[in-house]
């Protein structure tokens, strides 16, 4: 049975194992030649920004990184749709008097912005469809630059090897790199684990989590066509409507459910062994909805036995709930609400937030990335999110198939969802006329993965 990669503490995580797949780190690691190390800034230094991916989410960690003190400044930005560029830098200078110097000649449009873009910062915010995740961060780190990435870092095995192997040369160069999962940098959730991990609820003996909600959004393709007053290449449609293709987005297990698996792994100290689940599309049906399940129900195994019993959906008119819970031999524990209690006689315990109030997680996550920089202090969290995000990626192979799908070979999996070749190597005009990996049937519609027939491995 596979050990744990890693371990993780409240602190970050420390490297043990990595498995020897098919494309070991070792291998992957040599491609990536070293060109500097990265320095620690002294306090005073102004850190220089560049946005990669100007979306919502990306502006809003732009916002955050921006209000982590007075010397920070953005000085440079990178997307493939102009219009969204330019909304996120005039709102971000409306925001940030004075930070936010991104001239023209450093606002750079295409796939291979990126590269131009991290050219010219200190630190690099990759917020772009979790597809391009991997070669942004391979790139950053090869460039010698300090990351903020959001979740999910990759949405197949392919991407999860390289980005450990990019994470193992950001150790090297002594770069600091964190990870959009917030909650581990959320006061509740940080005394609630404390509290497990010293024994307060016993031995963690099954897990429950639930990311089951409605559809977050779509871009339908004629509503885009007749906002941009022309037809739209199926490369385009796609990156506008990134959320409906594994390929970009990696299911909603991947792009949204990852915090709450995530936190299972936190708990449990590693990943799971094995997966087997269901899933499928039942009501959310349409042209406008690509190829990705509306929801999955899968038993994550871990390697004590334990079991984490997990479900997520996007259907209307149904129960919602985002949470994570466990069971304990001593107490039952809710811990996104921060709540112990006890079985028989055992004392309860419940984080009282008025007594001590932490601040906003999505602005902590950027003021201790900060302070990791300012003050050269070990910081990378990119194995835990890379250890996540393939947990999410286990989690939708095995719906996908339909099949008892084991961690080892997971990880080893040739068959890739993610990004055409090369699309960074051509002019932009002739990228946003690639075919991209998934492409509609006649009738519009797009194939949904079918339990039983569908390959993972």
């Amino acid at each position: 049975m596979n050990k744990q990669i890693f371990t993780y503490t409240p602190e970050g995580v420390t490297r043990r194992n990595f498995l020897k797949t098919g494309a070991t780190a070792g291998t992957l690691l040599s491609t990536i030649p070293i060109e500097r190390i990265a320095l620690g800034a002294s306090p005073g230094d102004t850190i220089k920004v560049a946005l990669i991916g100007c979306g919502g989410r990306g502006s809003g960690a732009a916002d955050q990184a921006l209000s982590t003190g007075d010397s920070v400044k953005l000085v440079a930005a990178a997307d493939v749709h102009p219009d969204r560029m330019e909304g996120s830098l005039k709102g971000l200078a409306n925001r940030h008097k004075g930070k936010v110097e991104v001239s023209k000649e450093n606002q750079f449009i295409g796939f291979d912005g990126y590269k131009k873009a991290i050219a010219q910062a200190d630190l690099v915010i990759l917020a772009t469809p979790p597809g391009f995740r991997p070669m942004q961060f391979e790139e950053a780190v090869r460039q010698g630059k300090n990351v903020f990435m959001e979740k999910p870092v990759c949405v197949d095995a392919a991407g999860f090897r390289k980005v450990i192997a990019a994470a193992e040369e950001a150790k090297k160069k002594n770069l600091k790199v964190g990870v959009g999962l917030q909650r581990h940098h959320q006061l509740g959730y940080l005394e609630t684990m404390k509290r497990l991990w010293d024994g307060q609820a016993g031995d963690i003996v099954a897990m429950r989590a639930y990311w089951n909600g409605n559809t977050p959004w779509v871009h339908p393709r004629e509503a885009l066509e007749k906002q941009h007053g022309r037809k739209l290449s199926e490369m385009e449609y796609q990156l506008r409507n990134w959320y409906y293709f594994v390929w970009l987005c990696g299911d909603h297990i991947c792009e949204q459910h990852i915090h709450n698996l995530d936190v299972i792994n936190w708990l449990k100290k590693g990943h799971p062994v094995k997966a087997r689940g269901n899933g499928g599309c039942e009501t959310r049906k349409g042209k406008d909805y690509g190829e990705i399940f509306d929801h999955h129900v899968v038993e994550f195994t871990y390697e004590d036995g334990s079991v984490c019993f997990s479900q997520c959906r996007h259907q209307l008119g149904c129960w919602n709930d985002v949470s994570e819970h466990a069971v304990g031999t001593k107490g039952i524990i809710n811990i996104g609400s921060h709540t112990i209690r006890g079985i028989g006689n055992e004392a309860s315990w419940r984080f009282k937030d008025e007594e001590k109030k932490g601040k906003n997680p999505y602005q902590q996550e950027h003021d201790d990335l900060f302070d990791a920089i300012r003050n050269n202090k070990p910081y990378n969290e990119a194995f835990y999110g890379a250890e996540s995000s393939m947990t999410s990626v286990l989690g939708r192979m095995s719906t996908y198939s339909g099949k008892e799908i084991s961690w080892d070979d997971a990880v080893k999996s040739t068959v890739s969802d993610t990004m055409v070749k090369d699309i960074d190597k051509v002019s932009f005009a002739e990228a946003l006329q690639l075919d991209p990996p998934s492409k509609p049937g006649p009738d519009g519609m797009y194939q949904l993965p079918v339990p039983g027939k569908t390959k993972v491995i």
